[in-house]
């Protein structure tokens, strides 16, 4: 076994469950692993403390700040880096071939394929494997979207796909079952109706890496931003469930796959869209801004372009 030169940033909060699962599957691999933590009140610190020492305190404020901040601010020695969650695992075969990926000099970007697992199942369908994230890329090469939610990292120049999976196996999720999962999903739902507020407002610019032209993640957030945004409120969510659910073949998972898409391709859409016409209703019975609104009624500060 050989060392990569890749040096891995790991964002936690509360991870107990998660961590070393995680840090098993790369420490004997990665020449450097950075812990980035959002002050977590759990074991997750003292098990990290077993993998390295190179561990970090950081407020929270959003996943791309947090990133950011770390690329800007830790002593990262290597040329490549990789981002990495605490409930995904790598294996030999995909750290294999991603040594021998990085040894190209015309590739600066590496796109995973993640497969994602809910209540020990694998969701196969419904347009959800393959789901692919830019998770390896050269130093001074990406960049990552300054969103409230679903921030994607942008290399400019050559990427390629890892053919091996990488796997998403939550364990909170398991452990708390549903309740975790749709307390965590609320939160979600909340930054992404948000978001689309700031978006359709012009309260600020966003970056995105939306191009229909470009790799499945573009064109995914293309579809997003130029298609689906552009639906009038709850009657887009119906279409997306069945679209998913009946033409993306998600019936095929069975019964976890059902709760899968119903909860993440229906309920979770529908309370996005009940939060968007909450604060669009508060904005028009008040007087107030959408601005204004959004800072009150869900504690967001939000700046100006």
């Amino acid at each position: 076994m050989h060392r990569i030169p890749v040096s891995v940033i790991i964002l936690t909060y509360n991870e107990e469950r998660n961590i070393e699962a995680c840090l098993k599957t790369i420490c004997d691999w990665a020449d450097e692993i950075f812990i980035v933590d959002s002050c977590s009140t759990d074991k997750t610190l003292e098990i990290a403390r077993k993998y390295t020492d190179k561990i970090y305190k950081h407020s929270f404020e959003n996943q791309a700040k947090q990133f950011n901040w770390a690329l800007e601010n830790l002593p990262i020695k290597n040329e490549w880096i990789m981002r990495l969650d605490a409930d995904e695992r790598w294996n030999p075969k995909a750290l294999y071939e991603l040594s021998e990926i990085i040894k190209e000099k015309e590739v600066y970007g590496v796109y995973i394929k993640l497969k994602i697992y809910f209540m020990d199942k694998w969701i196969k369908y419904g347009g959800f494997y393959p789901n692919y994230f830019l998770r390896v890329f050269r130093k001074g090469k990406a960049t990552i979207e300054d969103r409230l939610m679903d921030e994607h990292i942008f290399v400019d120049g050559n990427t390629v796909v890892l053919k091996n999976d990488v796997v998403e196996y939550n364990e909170n999720d398991r452990n708390y079952s549903i309740t975790n999962w749709t307390v965590k999903h609320n939160g979600y739902a909340t930054r992404e109706a948000v978001e689309q507020m700031i978006s359709k407002y012009n309260i600020r610019k966003l970056q995105t890496i939306s191009d229909l032209k470009g790799a499945k993640t573009e064109q995914k957030r293309w579809v997003k931003e130029n298609v689906y945004s552009k639906f009038p409120l709850f009657f887009r969510v119906f279409i997306y469930f069945i679209f998913r659910y009946i033409f993306k073949l998600g019936f095929l998972d069975g019964k976890e796959g059902l709760i899968f898409h119903f909860l993440q391709g229906f309920w979770y859409r529908f309370l996005v869209d009940v939060k968007i016409y909450e604060i669009e209703k508060a904005a028009k019975d008040s007087g107030k801004d959408i601005k204004s609104v959004i800072e009150e009624l869900h504690c967001i500060k939000l700046e100006n372009s």
